[in-house]
């Protein structure tokens, strides 16, 4: 699930009973597995490519491709959610998700441990839809968007923490890191305890006779624009996420737990700008000019990679790289929000979301090839490059305010 934080995140929310307070916390531990699928694993590939002995060209797809298979079977494991029912859906998607998760720490051959991983973003995808329509179940009106911000904004936050177990438990031994998965199987008896399936049908996301409306509205420009953006953050990203570690190992020699705080700390910067300072930034700057300068920061630190092996000159650089995508991040979803009819909106940040997705598949399809024949420093550059691409065509629509 894609981070909309910003106007839809309320500070404090209340529940009708705790009985709803316990469910709504199920859920969000259901939403949190989602955010795990990548983060537990980018801190121990460099002992992967070491051991495997894996292709640099491809290497990188297996952080990423879960993002892809993810992306597709949302929709779809949500259109057959509202015909067998949620949890009918949720139950054996986490089982999967915990079979498919563990069992790639037993696969050594490349081939299948993208078919592993890829099975694994289907069944995050299936548990993805699942949550999403139980959330939209249980609330209804302003009190559903209110809700589902402020669940999308806490399982954000905890993405802090997957690198840095990913790196802690993979430290012993690399295996170790995909038996988190397996969080997944104890979350069934909690579901299974306390969930039960709605008696009224929820609201669909996009009714059938809004569908004319809905394709006039996302071939707006300002609407496509946001769109790019959101696509070349999420390729800078995990440009990052994927190819740092690797560069931090050959660099320092730095282990996996290095590795997921390195991660984790860019987090911290991104989660703490998105709550506190981007809304200011951009009533201060306008829209277009926050934007810009959250790509431009973002663009800076990350063609300043390859020429850092000091930890706290590193530290330092993986905070101001959180920092410049915690300020893009909740102001892209508001623009959408912003320009979106109110009874597409849902519809408009889905789409935004699998953008998000389809952004994190590319990133290491587009960089592998650079990686295996450049080396990681024009990793690096280019997708700086991308970023500052983002900044420029940002502050080029700042005068017109199409964001």
């Amino acid at each position: 699930m894609s981070p909309v934080i910003g106007r839809f995140a309320p500070p404090v929310m209340k529940f009708a009973s705790q009985e709803r307070f316990h469910q709504f916390l199920i859920l969000l531990a259901a939403g949190c597995l989602t955010t795990m699928t990548g983060g537990v694993v980018s801190p121990i590939l460099p002992e992967m490519v070491q051991e495997l002995r894996l292709d640099p060209e491809w290497a990188g797809t297996l952080v990423s491709i879960h993002a892809l298979t993810s992306a597709v079977m949302t929709p779809i494991m949500g259109i057959v959610a509202d015909r067998i029912g949620k949890l009918k859906v949720m139950i054996p998607c986490l089982l999967l998700y915990a079979l498919f998760g563990v069992a790639t720490a037993f696969v050594t051959s490349f081939p299948l441990l993208l078919i592993t991983r890829g099975l694994l973003g289907a069944a995050s995808g299936g548990v993805a839809a699942a949550t999403i329509g139980l959330l939209g179940s249980m609330y209804d009106g302003d009190r559903r968007s209110r809700i589902l911000g402020y669940a999308t904004s806490v399982m954000t936050t905890s993405a802090i923490f997957f690198p840095l177990m990913g790196g802690w438990v993979g430290g012993y031994d690399w295996h170790y890191a995909f038996y988190l998965y397996g969080l997944a199987v104890p979350l069934v008896v909690f579901v299974l305890m306390n969930l039960k399936e709605p008696q009224t049908p929820s609201d669909s996301l996009l009714a059938l006779g809004e569908s004319n409306s809905l394709g006039k509205v996302l071939l707006k420009p300002n609407i496509l624009q946001v769109y790019l953006y959101i696509a070349i953050a999420a390729v800078t990203v995990y440009a990052v996420v994927i190819y740092t570690p690797l560069y931090l190992k050959g660099a320092i020699n730095a282990d996996p737990v290095l590795n997921g705080f390195v991660l984790a700390v860019r987090l911290v910067g991104a989660a703490l700008v998105s709550a506190i300072g981007a809304s200011r930034l951009a009533r201060r700057m306008g829209s277009n000019w926050a934007i810009a300068f959250g790509f431009s920061l973002m663009a800076l630190t990350v063609i300043t990679i390859p020429f850092l092996t000091n930890i706290y000159l590193i530290v330092i650089t993986a905070i101001l790289f959180g920092i410049g995508f915690g300020v893009i991040t909740p102001n892209l979803y508001d623009a959408l929000a912003e320009r979106s009819p109110a009874e597409l909106r849902a519809s408009v940040l889905a789409i935004g979301t699998g953008f998000n997705s389809l952004g994190q598949f590319l990133s290491p399809v587009a960089l592998g090839p650079i990686w295996k024949w450049a080396g990681l420093p024009a990793v690096f550059y280019v997708a700086g490059g991308f970023a500052m691409i983002a900044s420029i065509l940002s502050m080029m629509q700042g005068k017109k305010r199409l964001v």
